[in-house]
């Protein structure tokens, strides 16, 4: 099977960067990724890291998919999400609710314990992995892989796990897919400024879609269809992804506008996915099985 090595990543989603691997149109590929500090944190005593040349979430990649051509869909299905045995959290100056609380720089590493995190002594917590970072090459200029945008990016959304099919844009030839910053578990809102950051490996299969309106980036879970969209505010992101579902919806359903926006009012949800970015992130869900009723099915 195709991997790409975590010897090969980047701090920024770039067409100008050369493919790291190539694959065909629904092939499955497996990402080595390195945590969000580059792996520079190893030990609690030193929080700032160990290299002063670490990356800031290094995303693995880019991946050429054949085929893939600007104006297409690109399907990712996550098969799978392996961690690490241990991940790391770092206090944040900078980021988060709680930014520049703490006196001086801390970090804390956490155990993995088959599917549990060893938070103390008293308390286990359900790992509940995630992929921060994931997305395609603009068409213009490259982007941090800090920063959440149409192209997908940071979105720190923990929907994005093993199971579900995001679904992106294709703006350059090849998509030039690249992931990384993966979570062992994170909150809505990241308010810490961190998810329990940790490596690991990512197995997904790609496909290519031609000709399809899906609104990009799309998540599709087991039990809903989920708008993803970033913007300065929190507001500007979730009236973004609210517009985003309400067209979709009215499209797949063939309701009337008003009819499609008092069904999102009743059943869709909206959740803030992290604050903690250039930009912020909010979602949008919409049951899936609503939309089955009226003969939609996923591609």
């Amino acid at each position: 099977m195709l991997t790409i090595s975590r010897d090969k990543v980047y701090d920024r989603l770039d067409k100008n960067i050369p493919p790291s691997a190539i694959c065909e149109s629904g092939e499955t590929v497996i990402f080595e990724t390195r945590d969000c500090y580059d792996d520079s944190v190893t030990s609690e005593e030193r929080p700032l890291g160990d290299r002063e040349d670490a990356l800031g979430n290094p995303a693995t990649g880019p991946l050429y998919i054949n085929g893939a051509d600007a104006g297409d869909v690109l399907k990712v299905e996550i098969l799978d999400i392996s961690l690490h045995s241990r991940g790391v959290m770092c206090a944040s100056f900078s980021w988060g609710i709680f930014a520049g609380r703490l006196p001086e720089a801390k970090a804390v590493m956490y155990e993995i314990e088959g599917d549990k995190i060893r938070f103390d002594d008293t308390l286990l917590l359900d790992c509940c992995p995630m992929i921060g970072v994931i997305g395609t090459a603009p068409a213009g200029e490259g982007i941090a892989t800090s920063v959440p945008d149409v192209h997908g990016g940071n979105m720190d959304c923990r929907k994005i796990g093993a199971g579900t099919v995001l679904y992106l844009p294709v703006a350059v030839p090849g998509a030039l897919l690249s992931m990384g910053d993966l979570h062992a578990l994170m909150g809505d809102g990241e308010v810490f400024g961190c998810g329990l950051e940790i490596a690991g490996t990512v197995t997904v299969r790609v496909s290519v879609l031609k000709e399809n309106p899906i609104p990009t980036p799309f998540l599709i879970t087991r039990d809903a269809v989920i708008t993803i969209q970033s913007a300065a505010t929190v507001f500007e992101a979730g009236k973004t992804a609210a517009r985003l579902m309400e067209e979709f919806v009215r499209r797949v359903t063939g309701l009337e506008e008003v009819k499609s926006e008092m069904l999102m009012s009743l059943v869709s949800h909206m959740s803030v996915c992290q604050i903690v970015n250039p930009l912020m992130t909010a979602r949008v869900e919409f049951p899936r099985n609503i939309l089955e009723q009226y003969g939609w099915r996923a591609e």
